[in-house]
């Protein structure tokens, strides 16, 4: 190459300056080997030298091949092989301008290679690409590449020009560049200490890290030794381990190693990884040392070894203590958890008044309120000891003097420190007010006997930590009780009173909260059912169930349970029903209610899930003349209905999303149930406990159901016997039905024409109908009044009129037409002619409205029969009064 004048060198790469900085540095580097590996050796003699392995051509791909005067490859070395890719016996007689130039370039380079062939040298940058191996099919390209070539004249034995090409694979020079490029940042800018250690043992490079904590500059450090940094035990098993690693190449991490820093006596701590650094050959050149000062963590590590048994302590604390809501038990689990790993002796009182169900504790003023012994536990006797403070049995009731230490604790809400006494068994006592939210509940006593450690300064912080966490505990017990009795007195308050009475059903209900299924305490929660009468004889049947626990979920219930009473009074269809209640319920959770939750529904905001109302709920409507029922269901549970002579089966009622999601409509099914055919509704703590799966709870309440014709209350009791009700997991409700239709002789039912006569026609179809009855004494006031209905039916309405006459525990009577337009009572004028019917209607009948219909409306009123124990207003004084 050196035959190759300057001045003929052209490149067209911009990173030449780069890979000349590189080579010179590889060639530093080979230098280096060279010299350790050889001596010293002639300047003369070291051009013929042959290279060792770890010399730059094991960085850099270099090959070579030589051209014959035709312009096609005669010679192919190995390393052209290993670069190309392409065998020696492929390559020999390949036009290399055609095998390896793209098209578009191949002109300008048959040009160079005329140049060549006749005797000029030429250097240069020379994109490139693969030939196709032979088994691809036309059209492969070959992998692209960039090579820097240089190319020297030459003359054959028969004195023809040809040329012999050196090649250098561009990417392994730029991968090299982006190497040392990353090696200078880990050196120059790692936060950790770094050294290079060559096979010797001495520091061949270190970082800025590395010097700024042992002084001097990174250079300054090449050539010791770590007998240099460590004192000399140290050093000497540094020293093996670095042997061990170079020799096995085996890493180390998180060696430990101690020593001192120029200019300090601390003693520091650093923490060692260790690796073997190998040549591009593969051969080892040294060893890299990262290290990490760790003096501040082993001094946290004994700090918290003095803390290791407290925080076991508190651990088991945690999980020993406030398992329970009883007040009784939580004292007794901070004793299980303090004696004998805090101290021998402990003992729980607590105030006197808080056990009692007081709001607040009394006597904090003075500490001297009657306080009751709930909890004593000693790992040296099993009764108190006399003279230690723990002399008053469990469960009876006192007061400490008003100038004790044992007062003043409970008056300050501080830690005490009462010695013990002269000549007793008891050492110190440690008095804690037990503090939960701000108010003092009880006090806790901690007390170790003479010969065990005293009580420090730790242990008196531990003792307040754990007495803190057993106050809260029964603060929460406290809360949770009251909070109880008043959900579960809230929850009985708004359930149906006695027994339901509906219109063509025999109704039966339970409901057992969660703490009477259980036997034990536990939170209600917002299951509720309802039967609600509607008009025209027909029924609600309503279960529900609030998702969550407690009084908040009661509270819920009842808003709900009140709004399916407001909507069933409307007449409404189920499914608007519970899209009306779907409303409320996305309402409930909004300051602002319904209106204020629509509004912010339109603006994005993050959702507070604690504001969320969620309740299942199905909605069925029964209607006693066609003994058809109407359901729809907001993702409860399906309904069971048993057919007499048929087994149970779940009714096929598409389960909506729950109240208070939103976004669903709700589909209503409508299916005529047969005379005496049982109906079931029910909420899932019914069917389903930890112990049983959803599944397997359906199908026993299934099976369970085996005689509907038994009476409804037998049937109750055997369903409640029969499944796993004693859980407490969640509250049951059930509801029981017992279809019993309305008798056809107890239905009159006409169709009139739309036409004046219909009025007349009317009144006489209505008093047949009640003379039938033997209902003489409300003849007058029906034909009065069903005269008043379809008057307006024939002067407002649309389409024909139809009476019905509907004879149960009440008789009702009802007016259909076709027109859509709801009547609307108003006061009439003393002038006015007119508008007086329907106040009529009113004043005479015990309830009137409209509802509306497929097919347009029904207007009725409803009166008592005479034996019903309500007298029936005067018709003549009825229409006196409108006056």
């Amino acid at each position: 190459m050196s035959e190759i004048p300057a001045k003929a060198t052209e490149s067209e790469d911009p990173s030449d300056g780069a890979r000349a900085e590189t080579a010179s540095v590889l060639a530093c580097d080979a230098g280096h080997t060279l010299a350790d590996g050889e001596g010293e050796v002639p300047a003369g003699d070291a051009l013929w030298q042959s290279s060792p392995p770890g010399s730059i051509y094991d960085y850099i791909r270099v090959a070579s091949f030589s051209i014959g005067p035709d312009g096609l490859v005669d010679q192919w070395s190995l390393r052209a092989e290993q670069i190309f890719g392409i065998r020696a016996d492929r390559a020999v007689g390949m036009d290399p301008i055609d095998a390896f130039v793209d098209p578009d370039r191949r002109e300008r380079g048959q040009r160079k290679m005329a140049e060549i062939l006749d005797g000029r040298e030429w250097t240069g940058v020379v994109p490139f690409r693969m030939p196709a191996s032979p088994d691809a099919g036309d059209g492969a390209r070959g992998e692209q590449g960039l090579a820097e070539v240089y190319v020297m004249p030459t003359r054959t034995q028969e004195g023809e020009k040809a040329a012999v090409c050196i090649v250098v694979d561009v990417r392994t020079l730029r991968s090299i560049e982006t190497d040392l490029a990353a090696s200078q940042a880990i050196f120059g800018q790692s936060p950790f200490g770094f050294l290079l250690i060559d096979p010797e043992l001495r520091v061949r490079r270190a970082n800025e890290r590395f010097a700024s904590i042992f002084g001097g500059t990174p250079d300054d450090h090449r050539g010791k030794g770590v007998h240099d940094y460590l004192p000399r035990p140290e050093a000497e098993r540094v020293s093996a381990v670095l042997r061990r690693v170079l020799e096995t190449g085996d890493s180390i991490t998180d060696m430990h190693v101690t020593g001192f820093v120029p200019g300090s006596e601390e003693r520091r701590h650093w923490s060692v990884n260790l690796y073997r650094v190998h040549s591009g050959s593969g051969r080892p050149i040294g060893i890299a040392w990262l290290g990490t000062d760790i003096t501040a963590r082993r001094a946290a590590a004994r700090e918290a070894a003095a803390a290791r048994r407290n925080l076991a302590l508190l651990n088991e604390a945690g999980a020993r203590i406030g398992n329970s809501l009883d007040l009784e038990t939580t004292a007794r689990e901070l004793l299980d958890v303090v004696v004998p790993g805090f101290c021998d002796l402990a003992t729980v009182d607590l105030y006197q008044g808080l056990l009692a169900g007081d709001e607040t504790p009394p006597g904090l003023a003075d500490g001297s309120a009657e306080l009751r012994r709930v909890a004593f536990s000693s790992a040296v006797s099993d009764g108190p000891l006399a003279g230690s403070g723990t002399d008053v049995a469990v469960g009876a009731v006192h007061h400490f003097p008003f100038n004790s230490p044992h007062a003043d604790a409970l008056r300050t809400a501080r830690p005490a420190s009462i010695p013990g006494e002269e000549g007793g068994l008891v050492q110190s006592t440690l008095a804690i007010p037990m503090v939960a939210h701000d108010t003092v509940v009880g006090l806790a006593q901690f007390s170790r006997t003479k010969g065990s450690e005293p009580f420090g300064d730790r242990d008196r912080d531990l003792a307040v930590e754990l007495a803190a966490r057993a106050a809260v505990c029964i603060d929460n017990a406290r809360l949770y009780r009251r909070e109880h009795e008043r959900a579960l007195m809230l929850q009985r308050s708004l359930l149906p009173p006695g027994d339901p009475v509906a219109s063509g059903l025999d109704i039966a209900c339970r409901y057992l909260p969660g703490s009477v299924a259980s036997g034990r305490p536990s939170e209600v929660g917002g299951d509720w059912f309802d039967v609600i009468e509607l008009p025209g004889h027909r029924t609600a049947l309503v279960v529900g169930d609030v998702m969550g626990r407690g009084l908040r979920a009661a509270v819920a219930m009842g808003e709900l349970r009140t709004a399916v009473r407001t909507l069933a009074l409307l007449d409404l269809e189920p499914a608007e029903v519970l899209s009306a209640l779907d409303e409320i319920a996305r309402g409930l959770g909004t300051p602002g209610g319904v209106q204020q939750a629509t509004r912010a529904a339109r603006r994005p905001r993050e959702a507070d899930l604690s504001e969320v109302y969620l309740a299942t709920c199905v909605y069925a409507v029964y209607d006693s003349v066609t003994r058809r029922c109407t359901f729809a269901n907001a993702g409860h549970l399906p309904p069971v209905l048993v057919e007499p002579g048929e087994p149970a089966l779940m009714l096929d009622v598409p389960p909506g999303m729950p109240l208070g999601v939103g976004g669903e409509p709700f589909e209503e099914v409508e299916v005529e149930l047969p005379e005496g055919a049982l109906l079931a509704l029910y909420t899932d703590g019914l069917v389903e406990s930890r112990d049983h799966p959803l599944d397997e709870g359906l199908q026993a309440f299934v099976g369970a159901l085996t005689d509907p014709t038994s009476p409804l209350e037998d049937v109750c009791d055997h369903v409640l016997n029969t499944l796993d009700t004693h859980h407490g997991e969640d509250d049951i409700a059930l509801l029981m039905a017992r279809v019993q239709g309305l008798p056809a002789d107890s239905v009159g039912d006409w169709t009139l024409p739309r036409e004046p006569r219909s009025v007349g026609r009317a009144r006489e179809y209505a008093r047949g109908q009640l003379l039938s009855w033997d209902l003489e004494p409300l003849v007058d006031t029906t034909e009065l009044l069903v005269s008043e209905l379809v008057t307006n039916a024939l002067r407002y309405g649309e389409g024909e009129i139809r009476l019905r006459l509907l004879l149960d525990r009440t008789l009702v009577c009802e007016v259909w037409d076709s027109g859509l337009v709801q009547p609307r009572r108003r006061r009439a004028r003393d002038t006015d002619e007119g508008g007086r019917g329907l106040q009529l209607v009113g004043l005479l009948s015990a309830a009137w409205g409209s509802r509306r219909t497929p097919r347009g409306k029904t207007v009725w009123f409803e009166l008592p029969l005479p034996d019903g124990g309500s007298g029936l207003a005067d018709p003549a004084e009825a229409l006196l009064s409108l006056f």
